[in-house]
């Protein structure tokens, strides 16, 4: 490792305890932000339903059932949810939000997921990029794109290359970000020195797999139906701010 990622790799871990100092102070007398994706409460405790889209035109769609082993690993005062949608030409694709509550540890890195699914990131080609919406107002997207490989035994028993494209972000009651650590480590910090506030973001992301060559067809898929369905969930930007 040379002299300069070793500075780096020292600010980052200033940076983190920092903040994991500052929110520990702000923690007593925090409020909790409102979150940036449309819900409503659920009886008998602290989470919420999370309301994804059921109908998009040219999709059917089904909340898949939120796995046992994901839920033990949330603080308590998560919510979760996973929407599959499929369209009649085989076309499918995952969209999955996860909203932190009191407790930012809600919210992990995607490779954490990934990985442990069997699927290997080439970060090579890993890119931040904007995709164009036009509604609730025409806004530029921030997300993070990622490509993954993997390896499977098909139904005919001989070895298989799927890849995985994996679109994310994140989201509170007013701001959007690819970028994880301007958020925990600037906007969360901020808001709650300044404010007092927890903003409650949200951790949202679409998957899809295809075939090695279909990468290019199934992330121009996947933009539209982003762009369909984002406008039905996601509360930010709000029209007239």
């Amino acid at each position: 490792m040379n002299r300069q990622k070793i500075i780096s790799a020292i600010v980052v871990l200033l940076l983190i305890g920092a903040t994991a100092g500052v929110l520990a102070r702000a923690k007593t007398n925090q409020k909790l932000g409102a979150p940036g994706i449309k819900s409503r409460p659920l009886a008998g405790g602290n989470n919420l339903e999370l309301l994804l889209p059921e109908t998009v035109p040219g999709y059917t769609s089904e909340i898949m059932t939120n796995a046992e082993d994901i839920m033990k690993i949330l603080p308590a005062d998560s919510s979760y949810r996973v929407r599959y949608y499929k369209a009649p030409d085989g076309f499918a694709a995952q969209l999955n939000v996860v909203l932190m509550g009191s407790d930012r540890t809600s919210i992990h890195k995607p490779q954490i997921c990934l990985t442990g699914q069997g699927w290997a990131i080439d970060n090579n080609l890993t890119r931040v990029e904007s995709l164009h919406l036009e509604r609730p107002v025409a806004y530029d997207l921030p997300v993070r794109k990622l490509i993954s490989t993997k390896q499977f035994t098909g139904a005919d028993g001989q070895p298989q290359t799927a890849r995985g494209i994996y679109v994310y972000w994140f989201v509170d009651g007013d701001k959007m970000t690819a970028n994880p650590l301007q958020w925990m480590l600037w906007w969360m910090p901020r808001d709650l020195l300044l404010h007092g506030l927890l903003e409650r973001w949200a951790y949202v992301s679409y998957f899809s797999a295809c075939r090695p060559g279909q990468e290019e067809a199934t992330y121009a898929r996947m933009k539209k139906l982003i762009a369909e369905t984002v406008p039905e969930f996601q509360l930010v930007p709000r029209p007239g701010k």
